[in-house]
């Protein structure tokens, strides 16, 4: 598992600057900019942490969604997945069973990104947002 800022996020920019974004999905990017349901299903919760689960059929999309609590996920399946981001860029990932990543934040500090599945099978993750993160205050 590699640890990482948001900035620094995993794939390959196919896009930058808003370039092939819909008008629809730049207000979906307005409309859920503290969002924080962070995944397709809340599978557990203590005072520490909280465990999601992201499960997309493919062609199937998360929309968009904010990070501001540290966290890592892991892919379940292996697949091919398209993030948006507010910074304007596009990014095409590829994962393997196993893959993981863990984002640390900074008060201030958030990732605003959806999650489309542009492969032909199943991606599965399991996300941990750890609760006690220096913006933990921030969240709704």
């Amino acid at each position: 598992m590699t640890s990482t800022t948001p900035q620094e996020l995993a794939g390959s920019v196919v896009a930058e600057n808003h370039d092939g974004w819909s008008p629809e999905l730049e207000a979906e990017f307005v409309r859920h900019s503290y969002d924080g349901h962070v995944g397709s299903r809340l599978l557990f919760e203590t005072h520490r942490v909280r465990v999601w689960e992201i499960r997309l059929a493919p062609g199937e999309r998360l929309h968009a969604h904010r990070h501001v609590l540290d966290y890592f996920w892991i892919a379940i399946t292996a697949g091919r997945g398209r993030q948006h981001t507010s910074d304007g860029s596009t990014r095409d990932v590829s994962y393997q069973p196993g893959d993981s990543k863990y984002l640390t934040f900074n008060r201030g500090e958030y990732l605003l990104h959806d999650l489309n599945n542009v492969g032909d099978t199943e991606l599965v993750f399991t996300t941990v947002e750890h609760l006690d993160s220096a913006s933990g205050d921030e969240t709704d």
